[in-house]
């Protein structure tokens, strides 16, 4: 093989393996001969070469078969006149999976080689068979899933992707809190592309998944089985994309990975708890390719949609417990009070109905206080008295400065009585320490502009109006 062939050769594995691998450890390779199916390779030190023959011979021993070389096997010799060099600290991490392997990979023959391939074909597709297996959770379909304002275009995106058919958007990147209903759209995909192909592969997986299996094929010198595993699926989805952040080298994998199934027009879906841009220590080339799709926020859920999430689990808990009622009232209170999270609001609706067929009482106002006392202390979010006045003042069009000053001016006025009354409402600040909030106003201007807002909201529509909408956003 010559020096060009070799060069050539090297570009090849430099665009499998990533760059830092790459630099680490197939560059300071020199390549020597090929004598009767020995390729010779000329190493810095002995645990370099070690290394390679560990993580990378059976790659090497591919792209050389690929480029017409008949090699069944690598030998690393350390140059005699090969100066000492420091070891890389990449070296020392991985010194732990580095089990010196030259000996083996040198005694091994072409029938443990056969014998070797057969496995590790047996070993990616048993592996395959694993990933499709992983369980989807049978309730989170698309006919289970709520749809309200603040999620409707995720839904109508992840609507598109499980139709099936020609790839639109590349990835489709789903983002937001915890308890939005990232989780349940990804599921919902998959069951749908499931029940209309059920010969489509469709690989779901959280990050930490692809993280372990990646280390694990590290450490069993299985690279190429893990390449060929998941770069034969048709859909590839992947959840909670975050947790790879400050990982290097499996964000190099995830790279190569999604390079090459959007090179064969594989759908992948993937989702995270903030758009792709905002991940702290995820690299900027992996950014870059997530963003080039369709990257869909679900926003936090309203009052509207909470409610409407409530009543369809209510439908469900009364086949599991006929005959519980559940007065008027207690949804809509659930609703305004627990905001954050819809996990812990199903699960808090979950936990009254269980508790209400133990005692055989009706769910009313008094059990759901009882019951779920310590979910409504949690869930209580500490509103201060300057995101009430910011809020007012982008409300109303006018600056803080104002609200705060001492201008008496109506337009300023009523604003400034209004978000008095929402201090009184929704903190806990006594009425002289919202006065001093407000310019070091008397406490007494406090109770009057309270008092004066609660009479216009029984008059005046436009008051209410304008007061619900800031306590719902406010408290959203």
């Amino acid at each position: 093989m010559t020096e060009e062939k070799w060069g050539q050769l090297r570009q090849r594995l430099l665009k499998t393996v990533g760059q830092n691998n790459f630099t680490t450890w197939i560059e300071p390779l020199e390549f020597s001969s090929v004598d009767e199916g020995v390729a010779v390779f000329h190493v810095p030190t002995n645990f370099m070469g070690n290394y390679v023959s560990q993580n990378f011979a059976d790659l090497i021993l591919h792209e050389l078969s690929m480029s017409g070389e008949s090699v069944q096997r690598l030998a690393f010799k350390v140059a005699a006149n090969s100066p000492a060099r420091p070891v890389r600290q990449t070296e020392r991490a991985a010194e732990p999976f580095a089990e010196m392997a030259e000996a083996s990979t040198a005694q091994a023959g072409a029938a443990a080689r056969t014998e070797d391939a057969a496995a590790s074909s047996s070993s990616s597709r048993d592996g395959l068979d694993a990933l499709q297996a992983a369980p989807l959770d049978p309730r989170f379909t698309f006919d289970s899933f709520v749809v309200g304002k603040p999620n409707e275009l995720a839904h109508a995106a992840a609507r598109r992707v499980a139709e099936g058919g020609p790839v639109t958007f590349n990835p489709l990147v789903l983002y937001g809190g915890v308890g939005l209903g990232k989780t349940h759209l990804m599921h919902a995909i998959a069951w749908e592309l499931k029940e209309q192909n059920p010969q489509l592969n469709v690989l779901y997986l959280s990050a930490e998944q692809f993280m372990y299996r990646f280390v694990q094929a590290l450490r069993e010198r299985k690279m190429m089985d893990f390449k060929h595993l998941f770069r034969s699926v048709d859909v590839l989805m992947v959840d909670d994309v975050q947790f790879i952040a400050g990982k290097d080298s499996t964000q190099e994998e995830f790279f190569h990975t999604f390079n090459a199934l959007v090179d064969q027009n594989k759908q992948i879906i993937i989702s995270a708890d903030r758009a792709p841009g905002e991940i702290k220590d995820l690299e900027d080339r992996v950014k870059s390719r997530l963003q080039c799709g369709l990257v869909v926020d679900l926003h936090p859920t309203d009052y509207e949609l909470r409610l409407g999430i409530l009543q369809t689990k209510v439908q469900q808990h009364r086949e599991t417990y006929p005959g519980l009622e559940i007065a008027d009232g207690v949804l809509e209170f659930l609703a305004h009070r627990i905001s954050t999270n819809v996990r812990v609001l199903e699960g808090a609706l979950t936990r009254l109905f269980a508790f209400a067929s133990l005692v055989g009482r009706e769910i009313d106002m008094d059990l759901t206080q009882d019951c779920l006392a310590d979910v409504l202390r949690a869930s209580e979010r500490k509103i201060t008295v300057e995101e009430i006045q910011r809020k007012v003042s982008e409300y109303y069009n006018i600056r803080m400065s104002d609200i705060i000053g001492p201008k008496r001016l109506r337009s300023y006025a009523r604003p400034r009585q209004v978000a008095m009354y929402l201090c009184k409402q929704l903190t806990s600040r006594s009425l002289p320490e919202i006065g001093r909030r407000f310019g070091g106003r008397d406490h007494t201007t406090v109770m009057h502009g309270v008092k004066r807002i609660e009479e216009l909201k029984t008059t005046d529509g436009q008051i209410a109006e304008d007061v619900e909408m800031l306590r719902r956003s406010l408290e959203a």
